[in-house]
């Protein structure tokens, strides 16, 4: 039976290079023993004392000139035989084996809300497959991560699904395609459903559509509806004109699927909830 649809992510510590300490004696080598036996001379002294000192200032800069003239020469014949290469930079691409998936976004936007419609049905089981046997249909796996609007996961948050089937229709007497969940300690959960079906009801024709209500501890509860990509393959529909004839779905509550072999689907969806009233 046909029912009303209801919406809504290195430094280099290069040690700073100590520049080398040049001592630069200051040419006096002479002892007192030696001035003590010059002074005797007088004047002679005095000369040989100044000719001593002469000497050896005159012997100690020659020699730095020298050693001066030697480093440049070398310094010279360095740049003229040694090429100039930039330093090595490190590789900024990272082994495939080593590259983690992307961390899922958080907008802080608060999941927009829709209507509950008449067909929810309380004290559904605790589960997160909800297709019962007999279920035929296009099957999704449904992750995602409850966040509050800081972008906070929020775990133990109580989710609620229910939908119509393959044929739009909804389970009215059991709990096919009916359930509920806790999100875990990431604030993540994971539905196995099937991709509904269109149906017409109340509001026109509704496009395929997942309904939800969550809820975190202590906050209030939200009532929407997830919506499925335009390019959706399932049942000969075509989910571009159903969504586009909808006047109750929100893009912003859309689904993004990922194709798998077999026809089936992997589906991503985060809320984001106001956990004040």
């Amino acid at each position: 039976m046909r029912h009303d649809d209801e919406a809504k992510a290195a430094d280099d510590h290069g040690g700073a290079r100590h520049p080398d300490t040049l001592h630069v004696p200051d040419g006096r080598e002479t002892t007192d023993a030696t001035d003590a036996t010059y002074a005797a001379d007088g004047k002679q002294g005095n000369s040989r004392r100044a000719f001593l000192r002469t000497t050896s200032a005159g012997v100690t800069s020659a020699a730095l000139a020298a050693t001066v003239s030697v480093a440049a020469t070398s310094a010279a014949s360095a740049r003229q035989t040694v090429p100039v290469t930039a330093p090595k930079q490190p590789s900024r691409v990272r082994p495939a084996a080593l590259t983690k998936a992307v961390t899922p976004a958080c907008s802080g936007q608060e999941t927009p809300a829709s209507i509950e419609g008449p067909l929810f049905k309380p004290a559904s089981p605790e589960r997160g497959d909800v297709v019962t046997p007999g279920t035929q249909g296009v099957r999704i796996d449904l992750a995602g991560v409850v966040y509050d609007t800081d972008c906070t996961p929020l775990p133990g948050t109580l989710i609620e699904f229910w939908q119509c089937d393959q044929n739009g229709d909804y389970d009215t007497s059991g709990f096919a395609l009916r359930g509920h969940q806790y999100t875990n300690n990431r604030g993540a959960y994971l539905l196995r459903t099937i991709i509904p079906r269109d149906y017409w009801g109340r509001w026109g024709q509704r496009a395929p559509h997942i309904h939800t209500q969550v809820q975190a501890p202590g906050s209030p509860v939200l009532v929407t509806q997830l919506y499925f990509p335009d390019d959706t393959e399932a049942y000969g529909r075509d989910f571009a004109a159903l969504n586009a004839a909808d006047r109750l779905l929100n893009r912003a509550c859309t689904i993004a699927l990922t194709a798998r072999p077999g026809g089936a689907y992997s589906g991503t969806f985060d809320f984001v909830l106001k956990t004040t009233a």
